[in-house]
């Protein structure tokens, strides 16, 4: 008797380990997770996807078109180059704001560690109060560039990158589950994953700063020439006023951090993906007003077929979406023959289901 119950209790402590294991992890998809999703070059093993959404069959279409040489539209490897936004595109910009701006309202007024000057500080205030009052604007869009590029100057690269990383472990407001380093909708992931497996060259085009979208993005196996964002310049650390075509890099010089050079919205993307890129993009991947201009470039390849997807914010549930938008991005697809894609319906998850929206 005395060993019946041994080997019971020992079956129920297995079953038990055997539940757990079973279980859902806790957490959002990390980092590494993220880094290994893949998508094959047929795509038949898309996971994250509604599979009945026209977006998705738009997509897949498109790209077996355009990859068979049998096809008259088909277009050589060399030419099949995508252009991806990043905010509210592949990851979070909702919780509640594009996260270069959250990291430099830490930086200047949360920062135990560094001291932001007066000026900056206001700037700081002013970003913050335009996001939690949804009342973004150029404005403060420049209030945010100018004292962004105080704050981290005279930061080395690796300094800057260190800087970053730390702040990836920070929780993201409004969601269970979620750190700023694993932001990325994983459908969208799957999508720069199958284009990679299509010979596609994938270029990131944001907002947000060239060097935090770099370090953001290293987990899509994404070039880091291959990114292209807001800029600040580099200078030597002992360069002082001298202008950069007098000033002669020293041996013993770092390269730090210096001023803001130009915003990447708007024209200002399609400027750089002509002069960094050197060829007109065949497909394009947005979310907002200001893709519209890259949206456009892209249509009028004089080449080759093109096709442009508008992400719809219209997820209340899973995500911070704001319905009036979405209705304004699916007007303006509709219009322009661009392919809506709706967080909602089409994809089955976001950040994965151990992620869940709770009240901001």
């Amino acid at each position: 008797m005395k060993h019946k119950k041994i080997c019971a209790a020992l079956m129920a402590a297995m079953i038990g380990i055997g539940t757990m294991a079973a279980s859902p992890a806790s957490e959002a998809a990390s980092r590494e997770e993220i880094a290994k999703i893949s998508v094959n070059k047929q795509g038949t093993n898309f996971k994250y996807w509604n599979k009945d959404a026209a977006s998705y069959k738009a997509l897949t279409g498109y790209v077996k078109d355009i990859t068979d040489k049998r096809s008259k539209n088909f277009i050589p490897v060399e030419d099949r180059i995508a252009v991806f936004d990043v905010d509210g595109t592949l990851a979070c910009e909702t919780a509640p704001f594009c996260f270069d701006f959250m990291m430099f309202i830490h930086r200047a007024l949360d920062d135990s560690n560094y001291t932001a000057s007066a000026q900056d500080r206001e700037n700081a205030e002013a970003v913050k109060n335009a996001i939690y009052n949804h009342k973004m604007t150029n404005d403060v869009r420049r209030k945010h560039c100018l004292s962004n590029a105080s704050v981290f100057a005279g930061m080395t690269p690796a300094e800057y990158a260190d800087y970053t990383k730390n702040y990836f472990n920070t929780p993201v407001e409004g969601f269970t589950n979620l750190k700023v380093g694993e932001i990325f909708y994983l459908p969208m992931v799957e999508v720069v994953s199958y284009l990679r497996a299509n010979d596609f060259k994938i270029f990131l085009v944001s907002g947000a700063e060239r060097e935090y979208t770099r370090i953001l993005a290293e987990v899509l196996a994404v070039d880091s020439d291959n990114i292209i964002g807001t800029d600040y310049s580099y200078v030597a650390e002992n360069q002082g006023d001298k202008d950069g075509m007098d000033y002669v890099y020293k041996v013993t010089d770092k390269l730090v951090r210096g001023d803001f050079v130009s915003k990447n919205i708007n024209t200002n993307k399609v400027n750089l993906i002509a002069r960094e890129i050197g060829k007109q993009p065949i497909l394009a991947f947005g979310n907002s007003s200001g893709d519209y201009s890259m949206f456009n470039y892209t249509s009028t390849n004089p080449k080759y077929k093109t096709k442009i997807f508008a992400l719809l914010c219209d997820d209340i549930e899973r995500e911070f979406g704001k319905t009036s938008s979405a209705e304004k991005m699916k007007k303006a697809a509709d219009e322009n023959g661009w392919i809506a894609v709706s967080m909602k319906n089409d994809f089955k998850t976001i950040y994965g289901d151990n992620v869940a929206r709770v009240d901001q």
